[in-house]
């Protein structure tokens, strides 16, 4: 079987069993299974919870390089033309971590064939998508024993054509928070309002108000999002809702701005208990640091990028894409970088079709550049 088949083989195997994050249980087995059978003689391979670390030792280490690839689904229903869609119902890989870890076995495979001069230690990482697999794993006896020197990783990216490669020094992922808040009030019947607090009418003035963060308390020259995604609330058209849930998630392009923001989440969110004479409570979620790439390794893997005429780089601008490998940069310096899949469809889209040659171009380019330490 060409590489080209295999990789496609094993990309639709993944993509068929999609599990979400501290639940990749098939997925890390289907791993296990295509790792024992590559050569084992300087591979050195533990679990943890559903994630896997692999352990290459090089033949004359002087460093060790850490490689992350998230291996988690999103709870979505798949609406691509495949024939091989995800078999298990309401979730799916629509961020691409299909393909991810069909890259990072690859160049895996390679180097437990080619005997690479330095160490290398490969991070099968779960629950990128929440509640975040980064900061429990860099926290265990493993990773402490094996840590890298530096840290790579990379993410799919629609908009670019394949064959493009696309990062910066400094900030490229966005301060990130999950925020998700429970109003309870007093339900009652539709026909007499003044004996309740209705949940619905008290969440959607809160929405409203929301909205005014970004435009009012985040300086211009900065960056903010505060999206509401999803509001539920009530039971029945008749019937005064006595709680309603706003989901949703902040982005910021500094650390100062998030807890800004968050700061004027509570205050609004006080204002409208007094307003509806109501409780509120709010859940931060996962909260994810950005992803700031070191500027020596960076610039290393740039340049490096630029002498290779089958690849296109792209200097990129920052992103409000949120990205829990921004954990692994704060401890270790490292970088990022968007791949190319061309897509018409975006990141968590049902839709999303990304093209499978970006795998090998990936796989291709990262033997080569850990090679180039040689």
């Amino acid at each position: 079987m060409s590489l080209m088949n295999r990789y496609q083989t094993i990309r639709k195997d993944l993509h068929r069993i999609p599990e979400l994050g501290f639940q990749e249980y098939k997925t890390q087995q289907y791993l296990l299974d295509r790792i024992s059978e590559f050569p084992q003689n300087h591979l050195t391979i533990e679990t943890w919870k559903t994630g896997i670390f692999v352990f290459v030792t090089g033949s004359s280490p002087e460093k060790t390089f850490g490689y992350r690839t998230d291996i988690d689904g999103l709870p979505m229903n798949e609406q691509t033309t495949y024939d091989f869609k995800s078999e298990h119902e309401g979730c799916m890989h629509a961020c691409g971590h299909d393909l991810h870890m069909t890259i990072a076995l690859g160049i895996l495979s390679y180097f437990s064939e080619n005997q690479p001069k330095h160490n290398l230690l490969f991070i099968f990482q779960p629950a990128e998508e929440g509640p975040g697999g980064a900061e429990p794993m860099m926290n265990t006896e493993t990773f402490k024993k094996w840590k890298p020197d530096e840290m790579a990783a990379l993410h799919i990216a629609p908009e670019y054509p394949v064959g493009t490669i696309a990062t910066r020094e400094g900030l490229l992922f966005a301060n990130t928070s999950e925020l998700f808040i429970d109003l309870k009030g007093r339900g009652g019947h539709a026909a007499r309002p003044h004996l309740a607090n209705d949940m619905v009418v008290a969440g959607s003035h809160l929405v409203t108000q929301l909205q005014s963060i970004v435009a009012r308390n985040v300086d211009p020259l900065d960056s903010a999002v505060v999206t509401i995604g999803k509001i539920t609330g009530g039971t029945k058209q008749n019937i005064i809702a006595e709680t309603s849930r706003l989901e949703g998630t902040i982005r910021t392009l500094s650390i100062e701005s998030m807890h800004k923001v968050k700061d004027r989440i509570q205050a609004l969110v006080s204002g409208i208990e007094a307003s509806f004479e109501c409780e509120g409570s709010i859940d931060w979620g996962a909260n994810y640091r950005q992803v700031y790439n070191e500027s020596e390794t960076t610039k290393r893997f740039m340049d490096f990028t630029r002498l290779k005429e089958d690849i296109h780089l792209v200097e990129c601008s920052e992103a409000m894409t949120g990205e829990d490998f921004g954990y692994f940069l704060d401890d270790i310096p490292g970088f990022m970088f968007w791949l190319g899949v061309d897509t018409p469809y975006g990141l968590h889209d049902a839709r999303i079709e990304p093209q499978i040659e970006a795998v090998e171009v990936a796989v291709k380019h990262m033997i080569d550049y850990y090679n180039s330490f040689s």
